[in-house]
């Protein structure tokens, strides 16, 4: 849901903060046409990249890709395949959040029918605090919480 501001702004304002979101909404295309998304399989048999309109850009197949057999190896490109654009996705409007903000972002995405991957709940999405959450976690960032459960005597004691 697009959230509503109050007016405190004149007519010539209003006026270039549409100029403004006409210039930005112009380079979205470009972003998308710049930004790049990349998956491979578990074992590492194939490799995809997309661009931001969903483009093949590059399908690298390792040589034992051959014992998967035809169906078998198609039915994996089209997962990989589909995995690199939702990378591409993200990464595309996640650059277009900085230019247009998240709410004309958040628009966008209901015009185009595409949520972004990280919104997405029913095909394991997560949302921001969680993603935050994981970001710190993989980074070694404390919180109050790891700090409040901490044990002394897990130190290791060379007396």
């Amino acid at each position: 849901m697009i959230e509503r501001e109050p007016i405190n702004r004149t007519t010539k304002q209003m006026i270039e903060d549409g100029r403004a979101r006409q210039e930005a909404l112009s380079k979205v295309d470009d972003i998308l046409a710049k930004v790049k998304g990349t998956a491979h399989d578990r074992n590492g048999t194939v490799e995809v990249t997309v661009d931001g309109r969903g483009k093949l850009l590059n399908l690298w197949l390792a040589p034992e890709a051959a014992r998967y057999g035809p169906d078998g190896l198609a039915e994996l490109i089209v997962k990989v395949a589909a995995v690199a654009m939702d990378d591409a996705t993200q990464a595309g409007y996640n650059k277009v959040a900085l230019l247009l903000g998240d709410n004309l972002t958040y628009a966008l995405e209901q015009l185009s029918g595409r949520a972004a991957p990280a919104r997405r709940t029913e095909d394991g999405g997560i949302t921001a605090e969680e993603f935050q959450a994981r970001r710190d976690q993989r980074a070694g960032v404390r919180t109050e919480d790891d700090l409040d459960s901490f044990d002394p005597a897990s130190l290791r004691s060379d007396r």
